[in-house]
Formats: C-alpha cells, structure tokens, sequence
C-alpha cells in the first residue's frame, strides 16, 4: 500500500490544513507502518507557471515541432498524474485563500488534467480511490453567517477530485482559524475551538478509515 500526500498551504509549520492531514498520515501509518509515501509540498515548491500553457500548446502542434519547454511540460503532469495513479490513498491538503482556491493547486490540477489518462472524459484511472481532503478557512463560511456562499474553493474541489477524477473523497472542513491571529475575530474563540476539536476528530477518522478501506481493497 502507498500514499501521496499534496500540501498547498504557504504557512509552512503554521498551516491548519498540514496540521490535519498530518493527523490523517499518523493515523494511516499507525495501520500501514512499512509502506511508502510520496510528497509534494506545492507551498515550498510550485511548479513552473509556464508549464501548463506549454502543456497545451502541444495539443496544436505535431511532436516534432513541440519546444524544449513544451517537452519538459509534458513529461511533467506525465509525472505529475503518475503520483496520483501509483497511489492507493491519497490526502489532500487544500485551504482556502482569498475565497478560492491557491494558485499553486490550481496550477496543479490544470497541468495535471493536461495528461490525457486525467483529462475529463479520460480514462478515469483514480475511479473508487480513497482520498481524505483537508480544508480550513479563516472565518467563518457556513449557513446563517454573512460569509455563507463566499467559499468558492469546497465546490470547485469537489468537482475536480470527486466529479472528474471519481476518487472516494472523504472532506474535512475547519473555520476560523484566524481566531488568536485578527483581534476581531476574538469573540469567536469558543466556535473556533469546536471546529478545531471536531475537524482534528475527523481526520483521524478518516486517517483510520483509509487504512482500513485500502487492506479491504487488496483482500
């Protein structure tokens, strides 16, 4: 059995969403101590932000005439779409910035669906995968708040991981994670907590759940 684990967040050892799909990892490792995880940590290390127009500037051209940088594109999201395909689990660490979703995760899933096996209407390799997402938001964005409807990145996220790609997502969503951070926030210090002690809950449940959906998939 082996992971891939995705990281987006730009806070480095600050991060809530690294902090929950840690928890997610340890519980998964607890059950699978032997087997192998790949990283790829796209806060610390984004990925070329010419690759994906280079990518599909090949789809108008024959091979021999593709660039350097068009070649180097494409065997990128070939190996990109390889981490996701040889994984049996994969963990997906996604916060929310400025209402969507990072730059670096979309560059990401764009380069990646650049790859025909990923592609929409493609051969839909990662179909029945189970994946656990991790996402966090620094205020509050659920019914009833004047935030409700502000957090375009949960759906986009869905559509992409679970509509398109048809992994088995498991979401694990925490709020105001700004609480201790933005004084005006300070009067939402008990909801934070909530949300911070149910989402950590979760993802180790999740963390369990993978494990035990993944022996169960390979008898």
């Amino acid at each position: 059995m082996s992971l891939f684990r995705l990281d987006t967040s730009i806070l480095g050892t600050q991060s809530s969403t690294s902090t929950l799909a840690d928890l997610v990892e340890q519980e998964w490792r607890a059950a699978t101590p032997d087997a192998p995880v790949v990283r790829r940590h796209l806060g610390e290390a984004p990925l070329p932000p010419t690759a994906w127009a280079a990518a599909v500037a090949t789809q108008f051209a024959p091979p021999d005439r593709h660039t350097p940088e068009q070649r180097d594109a494409v065997a990128l999201a070939a190996s990109l779409a390889d981490e996701l395909i040889a994984a049996d689990a994969v963990i997906l660490a996604a916060p929310l910035y400025n209402f969507g979703v990072s730059q670096h995760l979309k560059a990401w899933v764009d380069l990646v669906i650049t790859d025909p096996r990923m592609a929409p209407g493609g051969e839909k390799p990662l179909t029945g995968k189970p994946a656990v997402l991790l996402t966090a938001r620094g205020g509050a964005y659920g019914p009833g708040t004047p935030r409700d409807g502000w957090d375009h990145a949960i759906g986009w996220m869905r559509r992409i991981f679970s509509d398109t790609w048809n992994l088995q997502l498991t979401v694990v969503e925490r709020e105001l994670t700004l609480v201790g951070f933005d004084p005006a926030l300070d009067r939402f210090a008990e909801p934070a907590a909530r949300s911070r002690i149910a989402a950590e809950e979760q993802a180790r449940a999740a963390g369990r759940d993978l494990a035990l959906r993944e022996s169960a998939s390979l008898g």
